[in-house]
């Protein structure tokens, strides 16, 4: 697979972070004991508690998107962001979300940027059912810049025994199902940014292809999938076998961490609709279709493997809950791998 290489100039080298953290395996690992119930690069840490239940564990940043939310004044998105990324990272091994800690760090803290952005973590956790337990408010002169400040979250939900969806069961012939987006989410944004900034894009123009502002297009809050997903898995949790969610590495590195050693991933490109955004970061930037499908989720916020004959019955009760649902590829014997097919290939 070819390098991303235009992500790299951006200022994010995401085989650097990859390398990195396969030589940090070790390190790691070197703090477990016998209660860790996941391998790392798990979308969440799975830690088994003395009654039998296990606690799953996550965190995560917005990223540079939030130069967009300090350019534009707009905060309150941003706490939904965080929130709304950190479910998914638990709810694809199945856990519910118990609570939700933030961490807010700036240069100079403006109270009224503080409260726009805690309005936006709690609607969030209301809205996924979790509470906003605590966080870290940190005032560092000469670490931010001016009007700069970065968000941080980590999310702790339960999971009961046996209900923890690892993909070890996936085999030949099951069906990829992928979910919709609203846009970006919170991933990519170093190369879209560059994109719009280095083609004189402002923000606030209003673009015909997207139908609003750029800015707007761009903020879109992160997509929660758990009103719709985890009620799926509750009633038919041996028909989901595996679910990633679509974050920074796109399809190549996020669809991989769920797959067993022998099983590799055919995803049918063009198979669901691509929103504007993508279509036009694509064509600003002259990004070839593979780096597009590891830097951005393309329209597909999360990917659930589920057997032939219980992916319609999955399908329609996701749509009946509301999700735009595509049928999107299959699973094939071979090296642990994903590969994008595109039309006319």
């Amino acid at each position: 697979m070819a390098k991303s290489n235009l992500y790299k100039k951006a200022g994010v080298n995401i085989d650097e972070a990859m390398s990195a953290l396969s030589k940090a395996k070790k390190l790691i690992k070197s703090t477990f004991n016998g209660n860790v119930a996941a391998d790392i690069g798990s979308f969440g840490g799975v830690y088994r508690l003395s009654g039998g239940n296990y606690l799953v564990a996550s965190t995560d940043g917005v990223g540079t998107k939030l130069k967009i939310a300090q350019s534009l004044n707009v905060h309150d998105t941003v706490g939904r962001d965080i929130v709304n990324h950190c479910v998914n990272d638990i709810l694809v091994m199945g856990a519910k979300p118990l609570f939700f800690l933030d961490y807010f760090g700036t240069g100079k803290l403006d109270g009224s940027v503080l409260v726009e952005v805690i309005k936006g973590l709690s609607a969030a956790c209301r809205e996924n059912g979790c509470v906003l337990l605590g966080g870290e408010t940190a005032e560092m002169p000469g670490i931010y810049k001016p009007g700069d400040y970065d968000l941080v979250g980590t999310i702790v939900g339960e999971a009961a025994p046996g209900r923890i969806i690892t993909g070890k069961n996936v085999k030949r012939g099951d069906v990829i199902i992928g979910l919709g987006s609203d846009g970006l989410h919170t991933n990519g944004y170093s190369l879209a940014r560059r994109v719009f900034e280095s083609n004189g894009i402002p923000y606030t123009k209003h673009l015909k292809e997207l139908g609003t502002t750029a800015g707007k297009a761009l903020l879109k809050p992160h997509r929660s999938y758990f009103k719709s997903v985890y009620p799926l898995i509750r009633k038919k949790f041996k028909a989901v076998k595996a679910v990633a969610h679509i974050t920074g590495g796109g399809f190549y590195d996020n669809i991989v961490r769920v797959l067993p050693e022998n099983m590799r991933a055919v995803i049918s490109g063009g198979s669901w609709k691509v929103l504007p955004v993508f279509k036009l970061i694509q064509k600003l930037g002259r990004i070839g279709d593979e780096e597009m499908h590891r830097v951005f989720n393309m329209g597909i916020g999360m990917v659930l493997i589920a057997g032939k004959k219980e992916a319609g019955s999955v399908a329609r009760f996701l749509k009946a809950k509301g999700e735009r649902v595509y049928n999107i590829g299959v699973v094939e014997k071979g090296k642990r791998s994903v590969e994008v097919v595109r039309k006319g290939r």
